[in-house]
């Protein structure tokens, strides 16, 4: 590209006087480390939307395009999900409950629709399997566990954490929903549900759609940590990559399903709504 002498004296003579720079360039050079850090903080999967959309929360005035562009500029990119493979397997041996769910992964408040699932993450040690339960009210991660095993105890160990976290909290007409995987319909993880007075729901048409919710923030899951962190070489690393995430995934990513907050957040504002609407009038 031909670059006029007008352009290259010009060039030059801003690179040694920076009050000669353009407003333009000078708010660029203010962004870049605002836009670096908000990427870094957020475990390096932030595309440029999501980028934006924190330095908004922060008051940072910047069109998304600039962002985008700066991104570019500093070959910063967003995690993509890949293809989600399922891991459950059913038994069509063992008799399922009713799906409460349809399909209908909508909860108007914490603590009345729980899903759950596991996938798997390949180690130099072998195979580990990590399950998950959420909260579907704000997609909040209530329990997980990482096993060697994919045994009934591995998913009742995510369960018990999910129940400890909530509790004492309001747990009446509570549904744990789940595919139609043999840990999830076993005998001892539906007395464990019933026992906590939370009603069982499993999907009817054994596909991916029935617990698509728990899949996806699985996908989300291997996309932002799992596969960008690989190769794993032990269970403790995975362990405490997963704490890592899991506190980051509930107190600070924007999640687009309940308006670009964090799960936490989202929380928060229900039970400072709940309040408000509970103190009587004068």
């Amino acid at each position: 590209m031909q670059v006029g002498p007008s352009g290259y004296r010009r060039y030059f003579a801003q690179q040694r006087n920076p009050a000669l720079r353009s407003a333009r360039v000078l708010r660029d050079d203010e962004l870049l480390p605002q836009i670096q850090r908000v990427w870094q903080t957020n475990m390096q999967v932030y595309g440029a939307d999501k980028v934006w959309r924190q330095l908004k929360r922060e008051d940072v005035q910047v069109a998304r395009c600039t962002v985008e562009r700066l991104m570019k500029r500093l070959g910063l990119k967003g995690a993509r999900r890949g293809k989600v493979v399922r891991t459950t397997v059913p038994d069509k041996a063992l008799t399922c409950p009713l799906d409460r769910v349809n399909r209908q992964f909508k909860a108007d408040r914490p603590n009345q629709l729980w899903v759950s699932d596991f996938t798997y993450v390949s180690t130099w040690q072998g195979w580990l399997y990590v399950a998950f339960v959420i909260d579907v009210f704000a997609r909040r991660i209530v329990g997980w566990q990482v096993s060697s095993s994919m045994r009934t105890d591995f998913v009742l160990d995510a369960l018990e954490q999910a129940l400890y976290a909530r509790q004492p909290g309001r747990m009446d007409a509570l549904v744990h929903h789940s595919d139609r995987g043999s840990q999830y319909v076993s005998i001892r993880y539906t007395e464990r549900l019933a026992e906590a007075g939370i009603k069982p729901s499993v999907g009817s048409k054994g596909d991916s759609y029935d617990n698509a919710l728990a899949e996806t923030i699985n996908g989300l899951y291997k996309t932002e940590l799992i596969h960008k962190r690989a190769p794993w070489k032990t269970r403790e690393a995975v362990e405490l990559a997963t704490l890592e995430w899991v506190a980051w995934f509930n107190n600070q990513r924007l999640l687009e399903p309940i308006g670009y907050i964090p799960p936490a957040e989202a929380e928060v504002n229900y039970y400072r709504q709940f309040a408000r609407e509970a103190i009587p009038v004068a």
